[in-house]
């Protein structure tokens, strides 16, 4: 990894060489693309033999050969097309879509591997879903937020279940790009089925139409059927939800 003494604008196209030398040493290039608008200094955590002293790091100079790493990677040819030609560029896999859902811009990623085809604002670090294996095979929706202190109206979606006895509730926590063991919830849980776990949900005394709009819901929430609520308060394992229940039709 790498770090800075102050904020910069970018760093990209990171390339790193390494090669285990003689007695023990190791030898390391490292090359990249920076933008930044002060002098910065870049800091490369080694792990250094204890004890060995303010010489133990040799610099060497390649400054007379800036092209390496443009030379090393031309030794990895495309490979053949199934035709027997020779490829020229890479098949790009497309960007996935941007569709306008009310006051959102919403994206569907289809697995972990399509975060590449995303727009990069719509990310988060590199790495974060590696940290967290269980979603290996799940697929995302991504929405776009506007910034500032605003109340968000509902964010409705549908998709086809890999789970279809248990209702799923997206509650996972990363808020600063790590992912923690436990998250402070304040959470409150609705829904409609049945086959649901007595003494943890609180029933609705009427149904829907009583209290609640469900056509402007466009389907989403049955008129005629009662309303379950649970809270989720406090320190929480840090997951999604999946409650057993039964559909209503």
């Amino acid at each position: 990894m790498c770090c800075f003494s102050r904020e910069i604008e970018s760093v990209t196209n990171t390339q790193i060489f390494a090669r285990l030398g003689p007695h023990g040493r190791q030898f390391v290039i490292y090359a990249m693309s920076l933008s930044t608008r002060k002098d910065v200094a870049m800091v490369l955590p080694l792990p250094v033999l204890p004890g060995s002293g303010e010489e133990a790091v040799e610099f060497i100079n390649l400054e007379k050969y800036p092209t390496l790493f443009t030379d090393m990677d031309s030794g990895f040819p495309l490979p053949p097309h199934r035709d027997g030609s020779k490829g020229v560029t890479p098949v790009v896999a497309p960007v996935l879509e941007v569709k306008q859902v009310g006051a959102f811009q919403a994206s569907f990623v289809p697995s972990v591997a399509d975060f590449a085809r995303l727009d990069k604002r719509f990310r988060l670090p590199d790495g974060t879903w590696e940290k967290l294996p269980g979603y290996a095979g799940f697929g995302f929706a991504v929405f776009k937020l506007r910034s500032g202190e605003h109340n968000v109206h509902p964010m409705a979606f549908s998709f086809p279940s890999a789970v279809p006895d248990r209702l799923f509730f997206p509650t996972l926590h990363i808020h600063d790009g790590k992912v923690h063991p436990t998250a402070d919830f304040d959470h409150t849980l609705y829904c409609q089925g049945t086959g649901l776990k007595h003494g943890e949900w609180r029933e609705s005394p009427g149904i829907a139409n009583q209290f609640m709009k469900p056509e402007l819901t466009k389907g989403v929430v049955f008129g005629a059927h009662h309303i379950y609520k649970r809270v989720l308060m406090g320190e929480l394992a840090n997951t999604d939800w999946l409650v057993k229940a039964r559909s209503l039709v």
